[in-house]
């Protein structure tokens, strides 16, 4: 799935096309955490490589597990989104476009 150029975020979903719930169970802290480097300005100072990347960040909808995955990302490191998508259809997870709506003050 290739989103389009509207949405600003792609939930990937830890629910296989045909059902089945994605193993390992923290599949999704796995995927952010490769991903922790792709950030605004990079990895930087000490621990900088600890935290989620704003723009690839674990999550649960609905009582599943799954990841936001921000097209910023795209512009930033194409590589690294084609990473996450290709990791997607190759594991062929759900990929549901959206666009986050920001909370309230």
């Amino acid at each position: 799935m290739t989103p389009t150029p509207t949405s600003n975020e792609i939930f990937i979903r830890g629910i296989t096309r045909d059902g089945r719930t994605f193993r390992p169970s923290d599949w999704a802290e796995r995927l952010a955490g490769v991903m922790a480097q792709f950030r605004p300005g990079g990895a930087k100072g000490p621990g900088g490589h600890i935290s989620y990347s704003p723009w690839c960040v674990p999550t649960t909808l609905d009582g599943v597990k799954a990841v936001v995955v921000h097209r910023a990302l795209k512009d930033h490191e194409p590589m690294a989104w084609d990473f996450v998508m290709g990791f997607a259809a190759d594991n062929e997870l759900q990929v549901i476009e959206a666009c986050l709506i920001p909370d309230r003050p």
